[in-house]
C-alpha cells in the first residue's frame, strides 16, 4: 500500500466540486444542498483505513466505502490483478461460454459456501443478485410442478436493492413510494430489533421465536402453495444492525422446510468477512438454499456480485431444453473475477476473518463506552458491523420525531462527523442510528479514533437538542 498523502493543486478542488455539481447525478443524494452553496465532497485517494479528499484532508473510513473495502484501500496487487487480466482477456460474456477466471471463482465461492451451495450465477452487484434469486425461485417452482409459488417474504425496514423486484422485497416505504406499483407478491414481517421488541423485549430467545413465527403466520395467511421464498440478511443492515436472536435463524430454516419455501440469505453486506466468516450464515450455523452476495468479494476494486444456489435448486435446470431465462452482459466479468480471486488470496494469506473474530469484542467494547452519553440508547451488531441508536430519552427509549431526526442527522451529524475526520453513516431508515463498518484491517487504534470523534460530535449534538 502507498504511505504518503498526495495533495492536489489549490485550484483543482473547487473545479472538481463545480464539475460534480454541474454534471454528476449522485446516488440517493439531495442535490439542493449543493445548489444552495454546499461543496460536493470529492474523495481522491485511499490508503489502508483512510481516505483523502481533494483538499488533502484525511478521514477514517468508518464504513469501508459502503460496507465494501474489506481489505483496505491502496492494495496495489488488486490493481495489478485487474491490469494483468485486462491484458489477457478484458471481456467475454458467460452467455453459453465460460472463461477461466469465472470458472475458478465459481469453484472457490462454492468451497466457501455452506452445505451444498455449489452453483454460482454471477451478476454485477447485490441488487441484481437479489433480483436473480427471486426469479430463479419462481422458475424453480414452475419447473417442479408448483407454479403457484411466487410470493416472497422479507422483513420490515430491510434493504435488498433498487431493481424493481429487489425494491419490492425491500421493506423501506420511503425507498419505494416514488416507483410504485412494484412487483406484486412481496410480503413484510417484523424484523429482529430486540431494542424495540413489541413482545418479549426482556427475553432474546422468546423474542427470536416470536419474530420467526411471524414468518410462519405470513406463509399461512398467504397460503403455503403461493409462497416461494423468504429473504433475510443474517444481520439486518437498514435500521441499524439487527443481529439474529438466539435460535431465530434455526427456526426460520425449520419453517421454510415445513412449507417447502426457499430460504435466501442476502449476504450483500454480511459476506466476505464483515461478520468474521466468508458467509455469515456459517457463523450462525444455518444453511440457506440461496446466498446473494457482492460488495466485499473484490473489496470494491471492481464490481461483481453472485447468486449461489444449492444443488437441489439447480437440478431442474440441468435437463432437456430448460434454461434460466436471465442474465447480465457484465456478470462474471473477467477483470472483476480476477480481482475477486486476488482479494480472496489476501483474505486467506492475512487471516482477515480471524482478525475480525479476534477483535470484534474490542470493537464492541470501545463503541459501548459511548452508552454513557445521554443521546446513545444502544450499541448493537456483530463482527465489524455495528449500529449506534440515538434517543431523546434513555429511560423510555423515546426516539426523535421526523423533524427532529432531520435536524439531527442531515442538519448536523452527517457533516459534523465528516468534518471531524470520520466517514460513516448517520441514517434514519427506521430509528436514528450511526453505522460503523470499517475495513477489516482496522485495529484498536482505529476503534479508539472512531470513539473519540463520535464522543465529541455526539456530545455537541445533544447540546443542540
Amino acid at each position: 500500500m502507498t504511505t504518503s498523502p498526495q495533495h492536489v493543486s489549490e485550484s483543482q478542488p473547487d473545479a472538481l466540486a463545480e464539475r460534480a455539481r454541474d454534471h454528476l447525478w449522485m446516488h440517493f443524494t439531495r442535490h439542493s444542498v449543493f445548489e444552495d452553496g454546499g461543496e460536493v465532497p470529492v474523495i481522491v485517494r485511499g490508503d489502508g483505513v483512510y481516505i483523502w479528499d481533494d483538499h488533502g484532508r484525511r478521514y477514517l473510513d468508518g464504513l469501508a466505502g459502503l460496507f465494501v473495502v474489506q481489505a483496505g484501500h491502496g492494495r496495489a496487487e488488486l490493481a495489478e490483478a485487474a491490469a494483468k487480466q485486462a491484458g489477457e482477456l478484458a471481456f467475454f460474456p458467460l452467455w453459453s461460454y465460460a472463461h477461466p477466471k469465472a470458472i475458478e471463482l465459481a469453484e472457490r465461492l462454492s468451497g466457501y459456501a455452506p452445505g451444498d451451495l455449489n452453483r454460482v450465477f454471477f451478476t454485477t452487484g447485490g441488487g441484481e443478485a437479489v433480483e436473480s434469486a427471486w426469479k430463479v425461485a419462481k422458475q424453480y417452482f414452475k419447473l417442479t410442478g408448483r407454479g403457484m409459488k411466487h410470493k416472497v417474504i422479507s422483513r420490515a425496514v430491510a434493504y435488498h436493492g433498487t431493481p424493481h423486484g429487489a425494491l419490492s422485497i425491500t421493506g423501506i416505504p420511503e425507498a419505494k413510494m416514488y416507483f410504485e406499483p412494484l412487483v406484486p407478491g412481496a410480503i413484510k414481517v417484523p424484523n429482529t430489533n430486540l431494542y424495540r421488541a413489541p413482545e418479549h423485549g426482556d427475553d432474546p430467545v422468546a423474542f427470536g421465536r416470536w419474530a420467526a413465527d411471524q414468518i410462519e403466520a405470513a406463509i399461512l395467511m398467504e397460503g403455503p402453495d403461493t409462497v416461494a421464498a423468504v429473504f433475510i440478511e443474517p444481520v439486518q443492515n437498514s435500521g441499524g444492525c439487527f443481529p439474529p436472536p438466539p435460535g431465530y435463524l434455526q427456526r426460520v430454516r425449520e419453517i421454510c422446510d415445513t412449507y417447502e419455501v426457499l430460504l435466501v440469505a442476502d449476504e450483500t453486506i454480511t459476506g466476505f468477512g464483515r461478520i468474521g466468516e466468508m458467509f455469515a450464515m456459517s457463523r450462525y450455523q444455518v444453511t440457506p438454499d440461496i446466498i446473494t452476495c457482492a460488495k466485499g468479494m473484490t473489496s470494491g476494486y471492481s464490481p461483481i456480485g453472485a447468486m449461489i444456489v444449492s444443488d437441489r435448486i439447480f437440478e431442474p435446470f440441468r435437463h432437456g431444453t430448460t434454461y434460466f431465462a436471465h442474465g447480465f452482459t457484465f456478470g462474471g466479468h473477467p477483470v472483476s473475477a480476477a480481482v475477486a480471486l486476488a482479494n480472496l488470496d489476501i483474505f486467506e494469506r492475512e487471516g482477515l476473518n480471524r482478525h475480525v473474530r479476534e477483535n470484534e469484542a474490542a470493537f464492541r467494547a470501545t463503541l459501548s463506552t459511548l452508552t454513557d452519553l445521554p443521546i446513545v440508547g444502544e450499541v448493537r451488531g456483530d463482527g465489524f458491523f455495528y449500529g449506534i441508536e440515538l434517543v431523546k430519552d434513555k429511560a423510555t427509549k423515546e426516539t426523535f420525531n421526523d423533524e427532529e431526526s432531520e435536524r439531527l442527522l442531515r442538519g448536523f451529524l452527517s457533516k459534523a462527523l465528516f468534518d471531524a475526520g470520520l466517514y460513516c453513516r448517520a441514517d434514519d431508515r427506521g430509528d436514528p442510528v450511526v453505522q460503523l463498518a470499517p475495513p477489516l484491517i482496522a485495529d484498536q487504534s482505529h476503534f479508539d479514533e472512531m470513539e473519540q470523534i463520535l464522543r465529541s460530535v455526539l456530545t455537541e449534538a445533544w447540546a443542540r437538542i
